[in-house]
């Protein structure tokens, strides 16, 4: 489980295919205690640690991964990190499971003083889960709906997001991100599709 707010930035060293399985490897950030089996959110996909060096640490992306989230189109350069939980952390963002819906493509940005307006085409967008003000995951990061349109969302950004997080610097028009919808709206869109059946 994670939050949406990102604690740190890395590089994508490398990346490999092996056994039907993408291999990529991170630089391990500053500070970072990183042990093997550890679950980080990856531009918001939950990824496990396999293989940890001296600087580095690798994960392994199955199929379904790739087919969900952007690292089946795209390696980035750069991505953004969430440790896991614990009993102990404050839950700053939102409720993240680091669980993939889908992926959508930013068709505009704005910049102006400091913050930043995005827009993101989703194609298969599930309106029943993006509501005006709700919580959103886009690339690991909680934000919030501004505007929903049938196969478009707004977000805004402050300037903390952008110096913090990939957004800044790499949130561009055609850049493809990770979309994980809200949890609690996913339970609660399930459950009244239970009941009505």
């Amino acid at each position: 489980m994670f939050t949406g707010i990102i604690r740190a930035t890395t590089d994508v060293l490398d990346h490999t295919t092996h056994n039907n399985l993408l291999v990529v490897t991170f630089l391990k950030p500053k500070g970072w205690g990183i042990g093997l089996g550890d679950s980080i959110a990856t531009n918001g996909v939950c990824l496990t640690v396999s293989d940890i060096g001296d600087t580095t640490y690798t994960a392994e992306l199955m199929e379904e991964t790739l087919t969900k989230s952007s690292f089946g189109t795209t390696i980035p350069e750069q991505v953004n990190l969430e440790t896991s939980l614990t009993l102990n952390s404050l839950l700053d963002g939102h409720i993240v499971q680091g669980h993939v819906d889908t992926t959508g493509t930013i068709i505009a940005r704005t910049d102006s003083g400091g913050s930043a307006c995005i827009t993101v085409r989703i194609s298969n967008i599930n309106p029943t889960l993006v509501i005006p003000k709700g919580s959103i995951t886009i690339d690991g990061i909680s934000l919030t709906v501004v505007d929903v349109h049938k196969d478009k969302i707004t977000v805004s950004l402050v300037d903390y997001t952008l110096d913090n997080t990939i957004a800044g610097e790499y949130w561009q028009v055609d850049t493809i991100v990770n979309i994980e919808y809200d949890m609690i709206g996913k339970y609660i869109a399930r459950y009244m599709q239970y009941t009505q059946n």
